[in-house]
């Protein structure tokens, strides 16, 4: 069942955070503690053309409105439902000849709202626009130009017929969404489409070992509890991937969202000793420790620059000659190897080299197993990644346990209507089947699989990405 009124939760002081929300009652692991619609939310700049602007669905073809010739729609329906936030984009879009980045939209259509509505506290938030953090006081100097720019760009963009904003309230808007804009992904939560402001999430506080989860599903986000959360528990959220060193996590939230973390994970250092965890077998010294992590940073910068030329083949022999560095020297929960593991596993997929990315892709879900959370979102999608790999190497019988466990942990962490959800049900059905199959006459079902490959198009794994699913759930202006 899904909650769209705030009744589940209570707004409170939370002890050196400020604002939280805590249990009004008691929940148990995937239950829905509330649903809630974007306030304002605009397509990333790079998709405008291939996402609906109304429900974030990636189409093949898209509609476009014929006023602006900006805005693209699945069908009539989306149309008519976008026109109150459009109206007002569409028209001044016509009159400025060009469309402005994603900020500056997300900022007028805030704005085109309140000046709608006459106030900032939209019914069912907990919280008005105006009261949310800005933190414009904690940004450095580059951070204070780009404001600016930012601003001045804004204003030449607002129409002089709308209502009028003073700078400081426009700079607080600004403030907000950089602080608090909400990734959206695509309808099957895969890849990020765009960014909203979504008031009541703005309240939930961090931790880096949360007890809820965000996803966002057919238009809404939702708050979902990962396990037995008791009445009067404060809720709270990962706002960065949890499988990062303490001091990386630390640098990011305080980099992104001006604070210090003091959960217990990073308090105590809990699961540091197996991020940096060596091969026990060889006991390597700390010099030599110390040079192969030094040598897998470097090549994941040469990585990341063969990735964003496309070659892919460059990558994966990167990938193996620091793998080849690093096996006698770490442990396979370090998460050096399992940042290069991950990297192999989906490079090698997308070139449909199964049989090798299978086998990186099982030693990594093995190392992310003893870091996660069992109910953590991003380790639920890596299993379900592990488990299509072992299908398509003909793997059936560690890829259908695989798809089954993430299956169990999706259907906490997403719910059992989201499109990802469904999607895999289907693979486990039929990964099912097919072991059964298999487990009666292996060489019937392993002639009846070529046959079936042979006559349908194999499913090729989607081209690795840098817009892929985020690893922060807000989203931060590039």
């Amino acid at each position: 069942m899904i909650v769209d009124s705030m009744e589940n939760v209570e707004l409170f002081s939370s002890e050196g955070k400020g604002r939280g929300l805590k249990a009004a009652k008691e929940f148990c692991a995937g239950d829905v503690i509330f649903a809630e619609p974007a306030y304002a939310a605009v397509v990333f700049d790079s998709l405008t053309a291939h996402v609906c602007h109304t429900c974030f669905k990636r189409q093949e073809k898209l509609q476009r409105c014929g006023q602006c010739k900006f805005a693209h729609y699945c069908d009539r329906t989306c149309q008519k439902d976008a026109w109150t936030n459009h109206k007002s984009e569409c028209s001044a879009i016509k009159k400025n000849g060009k469309t402005p980045n994603e900020n500056i939209r997300l900022a007028a259509r805030i704005m085109w709202r309140i000046e709608r509505e006459g106030t900032g506290l939209s019914e069912g938030c907990l919280v008005s626009i105006d009261d949310l953090q800005n933190h414009v006081d904690n940004f450095g100097e580059e951070e204070r130009k780009e404001l600016t720019a930012d601003v001045q760009t804004f204003i030449d963009f607002w129409p002089p017929s709308s209502q009028q904003f003073g700078m400081q309230y426009i700079s607080h808007i600004f403030g907000v969404i950089n602080c608090n804009g909400f990734t959206l992904s695509d309808q099957r939560g895969l890849q990020a489409v765009g960014v909203g402001i979504f008031p009541n999430l703005c309240l939930v506080n961090h931790d880096c070992w949360p007890n809820c989860t965000v996803v966002f599903n057919n238009g809404k986000i939702e708050l979902r509890s990962l396990g037995k959360i008791c009445k009067g528990e404060e809720l709270s959220v990962s706002y960065v991937d949890f499988l990062n060193l303490r001091e990386e996590r630390r640098q990011q939230l305080k980099g992104q969202y001006y604070f210090d973390c003091t959960c217990e994970h990073c308090t105590k250092g809990l699961k540091e000793d197996l991020m940096l965890a060596v091969n026990d077998e060889n006991k390597p010294s700390q010099g030599v420790v110390k040079e192969v992590i030094q040598f897998t940073k470097d090549t994941m910068e040469k990585i990341s620059k063969a990735r964003s030329e496309g070659a892919y083949h460059e990558v994966v022999k990167l990938c193996r000659e620091c793998l080849k560095k690093q096996e006698p020297v770490l442990a396979d929960s370090n998460i050096y190897m399992l940042r290069i593991m991950s990297l192999a596993s989906e490079v090698l997929s997308y070139l449909q080299n199964f049989e090798e990315a299978a086998e990186y892709a099982r030693k990594m879900v093995e190392g992310f197993l003893k870091l996660y959370h069992p109910n953590n979102a991003q380790l639920g999608m890596a299993v379900m990644r592990a488990g299509v790999t072992h299908w398509h190497a003909g793997l059936i019988e560690v890829g259908h346990s695989m798809i089954c466990k993430a299956y169990a942990i999706l259907l906490v962490t997403h719910g059992p209507t989201h499109p990802i959800t469904k999607d895999l049900e289907a693979m486990r059905i039929q990964s099912e089947m097919e072991l059964r199959m298999f487990k009666e006459n292996e060489y019937v079902y392993y002639k009846m699989r070529e046959a079936a490959l042979k006559n349908q198009p194999i499913h090729v794994m989607p081209e690795p990405s840098s817009n892929t699913t985020p690893n922060s759930i807000f989203h931060k202006k590039q």
